[in-house]
C-alpha cells in the first residue's frame, strides 16, 4: 500500500473501556478515525464486573475533556464532580453513553487474538513501518476476520489475567484444586447469594493493595450486621507491617483512598481480621471437611478457612501481540522507558511524574499500550493518568508533535514513602522516611492462629 492509503485506515483501539474509549475520543478530536475492537456486550465490560466497588476518584477525576466534548452535544448531563462514582455508574451514565455517540465506530462480542505488519512477521526488516498493521479478531458466533489499521493502541486491560495465589508469581500447589473456594475479585456482598457465601465463615484475603483493603472493609460490614455474625478474616501479607502498610491515610491527596487504607485498619484494631504477615503462600490444601489450608514457604500452616479471596494484583495478556516489537521492562512488563517511573520496588512518595507518547513508544512505530495495561504489573494506575496518556499520543498521530510532548496533568500523591522492595527491610524503610512524608512508627498487629508444620 501506499502512505497515504495508510494513513487513510482507522486506528484500531482494543477495548471500549475508559483508556480505550478516552482514545476514541481524542482520535475523533483530532479528526482521525477510531475503530473500537471491544471483547464484552457492552462499553466497560469490565468494570461492570466491580460495579458494586465504589471508585476513590471522584467524577471530576474520571472524565476524559475529550469525552466530555464528545458527549455535550447530545444533552448529556455531567454528574456532580465532587461526587463518587460506584463501577456501575462509571459504566452506565459515562462509558456506555461515550460508545452510543461513536456509534458504529465501536464493535461488541469482537476478540482480538492477533496484531502484525501486514506481509510481515516479527523477524522481517524489509519495508517494515511502510506496511499497515493488520489486526485478527473473532466474533462472537466464532467467525474469524481481520482489519487493516495505520495504527493500534491497545487499551485491552488486565482485568482477564489476575495474579495468582503463589508467592513465586506461579499458582500455588494445589490452587486450581481448590477452585471452587477461591476468588480472585472483591466480592459483591449486596448479592444474597454471594453474601451467604461468605456469611458467618472464616476467609483469608491475600493482598495489599487498593482492592484487598476494600475486601477487608466489607468483609468488617459484614461481621457487624445482623446476618453475618461469626465473619471473620485472616489478612495475608507477603511483607511485613509498617506505618505506610495501610496508605496515606489524611496526607493522601485523594481522600477517599486515604479513607479506604483507614477503613482496612479498622478492620484489623476493632478484631474484625487478623494479619500474618510475611507469608508467602506455597500451597493450597483441602481437608476432609472441605475447607482450604494455606501453607507458607516456610511450612507454617495456617488454621483451615472456608474461602480464600486473592486480590495480589493483576498483569498483562501479551500474547495477540506476539508478533510485535515490543520494548517491555523484564520485571514489570510496561514499557520500557516507563517502567522506572512506577516500578513498586523503587517507586517513592506514590506520585508518578505525568507521561505520554515518548514513555510509551515502541521499537514497533505506531503501537501503544496504555491504560492499565501500560504498567504491566504495577498496581498504581490512575484513570486520569491514562487520559493524558492517550491525548499525546492521538496528538501524535496527528503529527503535534508540540502537543503530544507537553504535560497537561499534575497527578495527586498518595502520602507514602517508599517502593515496596523496601519494606521487607525495616531498616531502609525508615531511611526512606525522611523527605515527602515521613512514615509512622511500625504497628503490631496480632496474628491469625497457626500451627507449624512441613509442606
Amino acid at each position: 500500500m501506499t502512505a497515504s492509503a495508510t494513513t487513510d485506515l482507522p486506528v484500531v483501539v482494543i477495548g471500549a473501556g475508559p483508556a480505550g474509549l478516552a482514545a476514541a475520543a481524542h482520535l475523533v478530536d483530532r479528526g482521525l478515525e477510531p475503530l473500537v475492537l471491544e471483547a464484552g456486550t457492552a462499553a466497560g465490560a469490565a468494570v461492570r464486573e466491580w460495579a458494586h466497588v465504589r471508585l476513590f476518584s471522584r467524577w471530576g477525576e474520571v472524565v476524559d475533556p475529550a469525552a466530555e466534548k464528545l458527549l455535550a452535544p447530545t444533552g448529556w448531563t455531567k454528574p456532580a464532580a465532587d461526587a463518587y462514582p460506584s463501577g456501575g455508574d462509571w459504566a452506565d451514565l459515562y462509558l456506555q453513553p461515550l460508545a452510543d455517540v461513536l456509534g458504529e465506530q465501536v464493535r461488541y462480542d469482537v476478540t482480538v487474538t492477533g496484531v502484525s505488519r501486514t506481509g510481515r512477521d516479527r523477524v522481517v526488516d524489509a519495508e517494515r513501518e511502510a506496511q499497515p498493521f493488520v489486526v485478527h479478531f473473532q466474533n462472537a458466533d466464532g467467525r474469524e476476520q481481520c482489519v487493516l489499521a495505520r495504527a493500534v493502541i491497545d487499551a485491552s486491560g488486565t482485568w482477564a489475567t489476575p495474579s495468582p495465589a503463589g508467592g513465586s508469581g506461579l499458582a500455588a500447589l494445589g490452587e486450581k484444586a481448590a477452585a471452587d473456594r477461591i476468588t480472585y475479585r472483591v466480592p459483591d456482598l449486596k448479592d444474597p447469594a454471594v453474601r451467604s457465601r461468605y456469611s458467618g465463615k472464616r476467609i483469608a484475603v491475600i493482598g495489599s493493595g487498593a482492592s484487598a483493603f476494600t475486601a477487608l472493609a466489607y468483609l468488617a460490614d459484614l461481621a457487624k450486621s445482623g446476618d453475618g455474625e461469626g465473619t471473620h478474616t485472616t489478612w495475608l501479607l507477603r511483607r511485613g507491617i509498617s506505618g505506610s502498610t495501610f496508605g496515606g491515610g489524611e496526607a493522601d491527596q485523594l481522600p477517599a483512598r486515604g479513607a479506604l487504607g483507614l477503613a482496612a485498619r479498622a478492620a484489623v484494631d476493632d478484631g474484625y481480621a487478623d494479619a500474618v504477615t510475611g507469608f508467602r503462600t506455597d500451597a493450597i490444601e483441602k481437608n476432609e471437611a472441605g475447607r482450604v489450608i494455606l501453607v507458607g514457604e516456610d511450612g507454617l500452616r495456617l488454621d483451615p478457612v472456608d474461602e480464600v479471596i486473592v486480590l495480589t494484583g493483576l498483569r498483562p495478556d501479551l500474547t495477540f501481540l506476539n508478533e510485535l516489537r515490543l520494548g517491555l521492562d523484564e520485571r514489570l512488563q510496561a514499557p520500557t522507558e516507563l517502567a522506572p517511573l512506577i516500578d513498586p520496588n523503587q517507586h517513592s512518595c506514590g506520585t508518578v511524574y505525568p507521561h505520554g507518547v515518548n514513555e510509551l513508544s515502541h521499537p514497533e512505530k505506531d503501537v501503544y499500550l496504555v491504560g492499565m495495561k501500560s504498567y504491566g504489573r504495577a498496581p498504581t494506575f490512575l484513570a486520569m493518568t491514562g487520559y493524558e496518556q492517550v491525548r499525546s499520543i492521538a496528538a501524535a498521530l496527528a503529527g503535534d508533535r508540540d502537543a503530544a510532548e507537553r504535560v497537561e496533568l499534575t497527578l495527586p500523591e498518595t502520602g507514602v514513602c517508599g517502593g515496596a522492595g523496601l519494606f521487607d527491610e525495616p531498616e531502609a524503610a525508615e531511611q526512606s522516611g525522611g523527605g515527602c512524608c515521613a512514615a509512622p512508627a511500625t504497628l503490631t498487629i496480632g496474628a491469625a492462629p497457626a500451627s507449624s508444620g512441613g509442606c
